[in-house]
């Protein structure tokens, strides 16, 4: 209980226990459109593909796997994440993309 007290004080918002476990309670949290999003934590996630669409699919994978592995599923949803940003690169056996934003979930 005592480190679940900790880490609400430095917190900007809120957020229960049962909200924030495991190594996301060492970020700090605000809530955005309806999600609870870490403040000042991102992550990225890079892969490669013959098409532009697979290179980006593989790099949201990528973004996915080390979140999951990191925080748990619930904040593993790329689409949820905030401050999305894109990038790719045109090589010559086809594409590399990268990608990050910081975990959120709703």
């Amino acid at each position: 209980m005592l480190a679940v007290t900790f880490v609400a004080i430095g917190m900007p918002v809120a957020a229960s226990a049962q909200e924030i476990s495991g190594l996301a309670a060492m970020h700090d949290m605000r809530r955005e459109k309806g999600k609870l999003c870490m403040s000042d934590h991102w992550h990225s996630g890079s892969g490669v593909g013959a098409t532009k669409d697979a290179a980006q699919k593989a790099a949201i994978r990528s973004w996915i796997d080390f979140t999951d592995l990191e925080y748990g599923g619930r904040w593993a949803s790329f689409a949820n994440a905030a401050s999305k940003k894109i990038s790719y690169s045109k090589e010559s056996s086809g594409w590399s993309a990268s990608v990050e934003g910081r975990p959120c979930y709703r």
